[in-house]
């Protein structure tokens, strides 16, 4: 590997100081280009919400559709005050979300979930307000519809407009924050690869110092070498460090503190990767007790009670409907089991749920009555002796498990999430699988992100927990949405 000046401490030391009045005059360009970016985002956006305002009161009270109302000098100034008020919420709310946040401007999806969620939240807050409370003159339902549409149209318009002017070069370099990585390993290595890999990325990869800790990994010969660990201070001194994140699990209390303290004189912010922490890395939360910083996994989506107030009503709705609509399909089915095999139609078997709760699943049998007479416990294969000829076509289309609508209803299981497993594997599994028993801290599901890919019956195990935890980190009401539409699609690996 070739660094990009000459080894050496003295040499380095010349390197930087040649470029040092360079880059740090050039800082408070940087922030004033980010903060004007920003502000006009933030102009943009109220321009967009106000000419919606405007066009839905047209629509309402101008245009003759659905009927021209005779407009009165009272009427304007009241709907004037309503337009101000909406107006000046909208951009309260987009703000409280973190849209004008610098590390947002160059990327555009999480731009369009603020956007989608600001929107939804102010639409939803509008229509509720005018419900609950009166006005006067009343504040029509239609120009609150009107305006919702339009202002949600043209934000995501708009904001699809800003990003392409945020992404040319002049404008991203002068947002993107640069970064220094301390030690090199599996995750600089993977920290380099999202830094240089994708366009959208907030941050730019200056370089790295290596550590003698961790020599043994191989050093890159596509990412500048800036000198040795040790030289962090005369590194930050003379050249332009936005953030130095440490990557070497194997550094001392001691020298993290320096490190910190390093990086506050240099005002560069300083960062950590937390080795103690595999998954569920969207959970980290970093809370302060008596002055005490304790990080660990507490916010996950699912962790909030407005997330499980909600899901819980989706659960008990859907599953009140699912039981009604497929109650002919259980019966049918359950006649064609007890005429091939004459025996109990529903079968009951223990499973793990939330937080390692034990419940009965119910299930239409599908099997002969002695399945398991053997004492062996395993799932279905594809050319199981065991499952009756309806077996198969229940399995298929996963009819199954209709009743488990009960289960739902009852609180043990959710429409949507990790299949639950039987407690006799999982004693197995848990010692065996990384991370197999994170799955448990939500309630498992009819369905799931993982069954929806394929990953059901006799498939690879560890694959199916990374979709889980997938699941976990990601959920939202669309995400469950998706997985009771394909559901009915996904049929690999059925049997």
């Amino acid at each position: 590997m070739q660094p990009p000046f000459p080894a050496g401490r003295d040499h380095l030391v010349d390197f930087l100081a040649e470029v040092a009045g360079r880059t740090r005059a050039a800082a408070p360009n940087r922030s004033i280009t980010a903060l004007r970016l920003g502000i006009a985002a933030a102009v943009g956006d109220a321009l967009i919400v106000a000419a919606a305002l405007c066009a839905a009161f047209w629509l309402r009270f101008l245009s003759g559709m659905p009927e021209k109302t005779p407009m009165t000098h009272g009427l304007f100034l009241n709907y004037f005050g309503y337009i101000s008020v909406a107006e000046a919420s909208a951009m309260a709310i987009l703000t409280g979300f973190g849209l004008y946040h610098r590390e947002r401007l160059l990327h555009l999806r999480q731009s369009f979930n603020l956007v989608v969620k600001g929107w939804a939240f102010w639409s939803c807050g509008l229509l509720i307000l005018s419900t609950l409370f009166s006005f006067d003159p009343s504040i029509s339902r239609l120009f609150l519809v009107c305006a919702s549409a339009f202002a949600g149209v043209g934000l995501l318009a708009w904001r699809k407009l800003f990003y392409r002017v945020c992404q040319q070069e002049r404008f991203a370099s002068q947002l993107r924050q640069r970064v220094l990585l301390l030690g090199w390993n599996h995750d600089a290595e993977r920290l380099a690869r999202l830094m240089t890999g994708k366009p959208e990325t907030p941050y730019k990869l200056i370089g790295y110092l290596p550590s003698r800790m961790a020599s043994d990994y191989p050093l890159p010969a596509d990412v500048p070498c800036l000198g040795e660990f040790y030289e962090l201070a005369d590194t930050l001194k003379y050249s332009l460090i936005d953030i130095v994140i440490l990557t070497d699990h194997q550094a001392t209390r001691e020298k993290m503190v320096e490190i910190a303290a390093i990086c506050e004189r240099e005002l560069a912010q300083f960062q950590l990767v937390p080795s103690y922490f595999e998954i569920l890395l969207a959970g980290l939360h970093l809370q302060n007790f008596g002055g005490v910083p304790l990080l660990g996994l507490s916010k996950l989506p699912l962790n909030g009670i407005g997330a499980q107030l909600v899901k819980r009503t989706c659960d008990v709705i859907g599953g009140l409907v699912g039981l009604i609509m497929s109650a002919p399909l259980i019966c049918l089915f359950g006649l064609l089991v007890v005429l091939e095999s004459p025996g109990p139609v529903i079968y009951r078997q223990s499973r793990t749920g939330r937080s390692g709760a034990r419940f009965n699943i119910l299930k239409i049998r599908s099997m002969g009555r002695d399945a398991e007479s053997n004492g062996r416990i395993g799932w279905s294969t594809r050319e199981d002796s065991r499952r009756l000829r309806v077996g198969s076509l229940m399995r298929r289309w996963n009819i199954d498990e209709l009743p488990q609508f009960w289960n739902v209803l009852k609180g043990e299981m959710s429409l949507v999430g990790p299949r639950p497993e039987r407690p006799e594997l999982i004693a197995g599994f848990k010692h065996e699988i990384p991370h197999y028993n994170a799955r448990h801290i939500v309630k498992p599901g009819i369905t799931g992100w993982a069954q929806i890919n394929g990953l059901r019956g006799d498939t690879d195990l560890a694959e199916r927990i990374r979709y889980d935890i997938f699941y976990m980190e990601n959920w939202s009401l669309w995400m469950d949405f998706q997985c009771l539409i394909f559901t009915f699609f996904a049929r690999t690996n059925a049997y």
